[in-house]
């Protein structure tokens, strides 16, 4: 058996995937005291989502939700079968990995929705201000309070998500880290079982 380098993630994913990390980690820190790189932030974000909606539909195979998204029933028997030490590797996201991206998406979606509500109702400013301009105090203060806690929890999510490739990566003895960076993964196969899987990957 050879180490074998499989193509797996598109450059355009992977610059999706650092470039929302970052612009997060960027949102989060400045949400106090520099209100404009904030908002400028969170705009860019909603710009990263948008891509990230389209290319899950027209990407590459490994990009597509169909690829990835998986029902209930199998991320609850994926995340038992890693409790067993008996997971199956997946080429792309694992069925939990996949929930993560899901939910990733999904809260990053309402802490900007939130926080351009927030910013309309108490600087009276962004694309949703005309809507919420004049609602009371409570109600913005409740809409920053909703922005906060999807903050809060995307980061949570986050922590999850790096545990959960952390998991992986000692369970399958490849880098995952790396390979979104690369995007190559490394697997043990016979040269035409390589060939085969580099076969597979290029025609779906």
């Amino acid at each position: 058996m050879n180490t074998q380098k499989i193509k797996v993630w598109d450059p355009l994913l992977r610059i999706f995937h650092w470039a929302l990390v970052t612009l997060f980690l960027f949102a989060f820190i400045t949400e106090d005291d520099f209100l404009d790189l904030h908002a400028i932030a969170g705009y860019l974000i909603v710009g990263l989502i948008a891509f990230r909606l389209i290319w899950g539909v027209i990407g590459p195979r490994h990009a597509r939700f169909t690829d990835f998204v998986k029902s209930p029933t199998e991320v609850k028997a994926y995340l038992k079968d890693v409790l067993l030490f008996r997971a199956k590797h997946y080429m792309g996201h694992n069925p939990a990995g996949g929930a993560m991206v899901i939910a990733l998406l999904v809260s990053i979606t309402m802490t900007a929705f939130f926080g351009m509500l927030t910013y309309g109702a108490m600087e009276f400013s962004g694309p949703l201000a005309g809507m919420v301009s004049s609602v009371g105090d409570n109600i913005a203060h409740s809409f920053e309070e909703v922005h906060e806690f999807f903050a809060n929890f995307t980061l949570l999510l986050v922590a999850l998500h790096v545990v959960g490739v952390m998991v992986a990566s000692l369970q399958h003895h490849e880098n995952l880290v790396r390979s979104m960076i690369n995007g190559y993964k490394q697997i043990e196969a016979s040269e035409p079982e390589a060939q085969a899987i580099n076969r597979n990957e290029v025609t779906q």
